[in-house]
C-alpha cells in the first residue's frame, strides 16, 4: 500500500495531521483500490432494477433466497456493552454533541456522519478528531461563552454511521477518482479507533445505512473482514446494525442478517428514510402516492406491517430489533407544546417496546429518560426482548406494499410544509448543519428527502390532486414557494435572511422538484454547493 496515488484538496488545518496520517490514507487507499468497483456495480444495480419498477415490476421476497429465510442459523453472540440498548441517542459529530451525548445518559450514541451531518471537509474531518478525543477521553473543552463540557465517568457505548454508498468524499482522490464517502468515514475510523477501543472494553460498532440489497449488505461484510485482517483484528469484531430504511430492503432483511451473521448487531426502523424511499421508488406510479407526510405514522398498516415484520425477523436470529426516530426537541418556552410532544413520544416508544423492539432512538438528551421508562416497563431488569419470536406476525409482501390510508389527503397545508421545510433544511445543510432544529423538531436529510420527492410525484403526475380538487402545478409550486420564502424570512429577520443561503436553497429545492428526471438523492445536487 502507498499514498502516492491520494490527492487531497480540503484544507489541511492545524490538527487534521492526527487523522490524514500516512498509514490511515494508505489503509483508505487500499479499501478504495479493493471495493470500489463493487460498489459503482451495486450503484447500477440500483438504477437498473428502478427501471424494472417503473415498467411494472413490483418488489417481492426473493425466491432465489428461499433457502435462507427458511435456514437455522443465528447470528454471533453480541459483546456484553451491546446487549442492553434500550435507548440509544443520534447526532451529528461536533465536539459539544459528542460530549452531550455521551454523557445523556443513553445506552448508546449513535454519531453520525450521514443525515444529520452536512459533509463539508471541516465537519468531517472535525468529527473525527472528535471521536478520536472521546475514545481516549481527552475531548473535554471550555465554550467561548466559558462553558466547560467533560466527560462523565459512564457514558453511553459509541456506534458511528458512516455516509451511504451512493456518496463520494469529494476532496480525496484515488488515482483521481473521489473516495467512497463510505469507504473514508469507515477506514478513517477503524484505522485509528478500532485497538483502542478493545483496550476500553468495547469495540468498533457502526451503524450502516440507506442500503437497498443483500449484495450491499456482502460488500459490507467483505470491507470489514479485509480492515480486521489488515489490522490483526479478530474477525467478527466489528458489529453493526443496519438501518433497514428502503423500501427493497424491507423484502430482504434475513438475508442481510445473513451476509453480516458474523458481525450482526440488529436492524433498525428508520422510517423517516424508509417512507421517502417509497415515494421515490414508485414516483413513476400515481396509484402509490402517499398523503401529506403528516398523515404517514407508524400506526397506518403498511408501516405497520414494516416495523412488525423487522421485529421478527431480528429475534428469529438472535438479533436487537431497534426503532425509530423521536425527532422532537422540548421547546424553552412553551410547556403545553412539551406536554403534547411528550405524550406522543410515550405512545409512540409504548407501541415499539410493546411490539417486542429491544430499543428506540431519540435526539434530544431530555427524551432518553421519557424513552427509556416504556421501555423499562417491558424490559425490566433484563437487557433486551430477544426472547419474544412473535410467531402471531404474519406478513405477506403485499401488506408493505399496501399503501392506502383511509380518510388521508394531499392538502395545500401539506405542500406549503413540503416546500417550507425543504428550503428551511437545505439552507442549513449549505451553511454546514445537518441536523437542524425547525418547528420544535430535530429535522435530518431525511425528512427534506420526503418534502422534495413528494413534491416531484405530486407535480409530475397529472392525475394526482389536492383534496379541493385543484391540480399541483407548476404556478401553485411557484406561488406557493414564493408566499413560504415570505415566511421564512419574517420568521428568520431580515439580518439572517441576508447572510444565509435561503435563495440559493430554494433555486437547489426548485431545480429538484421540476426536473424531468427525479434525482436520487438532494445531497447529491447540494454536495457541489458546499466546500
Amino acid at each position: 500500500m502507498n499514498t502516492s496515488n491520494v490527492t487531497i484538496s480540503g484544507l489541511l488545518l492545524p490538527g487534521y495531521e492526527t487523522i490524514l496520517t500516512e498509514g490511515a490514507l494508505k489503509f483508505v487507499s487500499h479499501m478504495h483500490e479493493t471495493f470500489n468497483a463493487r460498489r459503482e456495480a451495486l450503484l447500477a444495480a440500483r438504477d437498473e432494477r428502478q427501471k424494472r419498477i417503473d415498467l411494472g415490476e413490483m418488489p417481492d421476497f426473493l425466491p432465489e433466497t428461499e433457502s435462507v429465510r427458511t435456514g437455522e442459523w443465528q447470528v454471533n453472540p453480541l459483546p456484553d456493552d451491546l446487549q442492553d440498548r434500550r435507548t440509544e441517542i443520534t447526532g451529528p459529530v461536533d465536539r459539544k454533541m459528542v460530549v452531550n451525548a455521551l454523557n445523556s445518559g443513553a445506552k448508546v450514541f449513535m454519531a453520525d456522519f450521514e443525515d444529520a451531518n452536512s459533509p463539508t471537509w471541516k465537519n468531517t474531518i472535525d468529527g473525527q478528531i472528535n471521536l478520536f478525543d472521546a475514545i481516549r477521553r481527552q475531548i473535554d473543552f471550555t465554550a467561548p461563552n466559558g462553558k466547560e463540557y467533560k466527560l462523565k465517568e459512564e457514558t453511553a457505548v459509541l456506534k458511528v454511521r458512516p455516509r451511504g454508498w451512493h456518496l463520494v468524499e469529494k476532496h480525496v482522490l484515488v488515482d483521481g477518482v473521489p473516495v467512497s464517502a463510505s469507504i473514508f468515514d469507515f477506514g478513517l475510523f477503524f484505522f485509528h479507533n478500532a485497538r483502542q477501543l478493545i483496550a476500553n472494553g468495547s469495540g468498533p460498532y457502526f451503524y450502516l445505512p440507506k442500503m437497498e440489497s443483500h449484495l450491499e449488505a456482502r460488500l459490507w461484510n467483505e470491507i470489514f473482514k479485509e480492515a480486521q485482517r489488515l489490522l490483526d483484528i479478530p474477525s467478527g469484531t466489528v458489529k453493526v446494525t443496519v438501518l433497514i430504511e428502503t423500501i427493497l430492503a424491507a423484502f430482504e432483511m434475513e438475508e442481510i442478517i445473513y451476509e453480516l451473521r458474523e458481525h450482526m448487531a440488529g436492524l433498525n426502523a428508520g422510517r423517516w428514510d424508509y417512507i421517502f424511499s417509497i415515494v421515490k421508488k414508485f414516483r413513476n406510479h400515481p396509484q402509490y402516492t402517499l398523503p401529506d407526510r403528516a398523515e404517514v405514522t407508524m400506526t397506518v398498516p403498511f408501516m405497520r406491517s414494516y416495523a412488525q415484520l423487522l421485529a421478527k425477523t431480528c429475534h428469529k436470529r438472535g438479533a436487537h430489533a431497534m426503532g425509530g426516530m423521536s425527532a422532537f426537541i422540548p421547546s424553552r418556552s412553551d410547556e403545553e407544546v412539551n406536554r403534547t410532544a411528550f405524550e406522543k413520544v410515550k405512545a409512540d416508544k409504548k407501541l415499539e417496546a410493546s411490539t417486542g423492539y429491544d430499543g428506540t432512538w431519540v435526539a434530544h438528551p431530555d427524551l432518553v429518560p421519557v424513552a427509556m421508562e416504556e421501555f423499562n416497563e417491558f424490559i425490566g431488569t433484563g437487557k433486551h426482548q430477544k426472547e419474544q419470536l412473535l410467531d402471531d406476525v404474519q406478513i405477506q409482501g403485499e401488506d408493505l406494499i399496501n399503501f392506502s390510508i383511509e380518510g388521508a389527503k394531499i392538502t395545500e397545508a401539506g405542500l406549503r410544509m413540503n416546500i417550507n421545510v425543504g428550503i428551511l433544511y437545505i439552507e442549513s445543510w449549505l451553511m454546514g448543519v445537518g441536523a437542524a432544529a425547525l418547528y420544535n423538531l430535530m429535522e435530518d436529510a431525511a425528512t427534506a428527502e420526503i418534502s422534495r420527492a413528494q413534491v416531484w410525484q405530486w407535480l409530475h403526475n397529472p392525475s394526482i390532486k389536492l383534496e379541493d380538487g385543484r391540480a399541483i402545478d407548476e404556478a401553485l409550486c411557484d406561488n406557493v414557494q414564493k408566499e413560504e420564502l415570505a415566511k421564512i424570512k419574517d420568521m428568520v429577520g431580515q439580518e439572517r435572511y441576508e447572510k444565509g443561503r435561503f435563495r440559493e436553497a430554494a433555486a437547489i429545492f426548485d431545480h429538484l422538484v421540476k426536473t424531468e428526471e427525479f434525482v436520487d438523492f438532494l445531497t447529491l445536487k447540494a454536495y457541489d454547493a458546499i466546500d
